[in-house]
């Protein structure tokens, strides 16, 4: 087998054709647009916004949700943040105090697939949103407490 038939399976591998992520993250669905694109990530708003800025960014390669992460992730996890944080830069957002980044535990995301909540204004989420990314609940983990999980593990 060649090396790039061996890498077309290692990406096949890493893609799942069934989630939506991994079509967005490949550009395999109208309708999305990429606030930003790597080789690793892309981030886009979210389609039920729980405030003026919510975005996503997820992995282009298929990754299981939070809670199948080891401490080999973090640093994907910061570099998250990064993205997170430098896309809401680019979107005028210059209060980076007030803001929340996070994910949802299982079962509590509706996709299996790591993605990252970046919400701004944190201090503007309504009442229900606040319940939905209340920091550090059963449901919902903060970027930072969740690296130190990963970190402690």
């Amino acid at each position: 087998m060649s090396a790039e038939a061996g890498a077309t399976v290692e990406q096949n591998h890493s893609y799942d054709m069934s989630c939506i992520f991994c079509r967005i993250a490949n550009k395999q669905e109208s309708g999305a647009e990429l606030l930003h694109s790597d080789d690793d990530l892309v981030c886009f708003k979210d389609i039920r916004p729980a405030v003026t800025h919510h975005y996503l960014v997820v992995p282009k390669k298929h990754v299981g949700t939070c809670k199948t992460l080891t401490k080999d992730h973090v640093q994907l996890i910061k570099t998250m943040m990064e993205v997170g944080k430098s896309t809401l830069q680019k979107n005028n957002v210059t209060d980076l105090e007030d803001i929340r980044l996070g994910f949802h535990y299982p079962p509590f995301c509706s996709i299996s697939h790591l993605h990252l909540h970046v919400l701004a204004p944190a201090s503007q989420l309504g009442f229900l949103s606040r319940m939905i990314y209340r920091v550090n609940s059963y449901w919902f983990i903060t970027a930072d407490e969740l690296i130190d999980q990963l970190q402690a593990s």
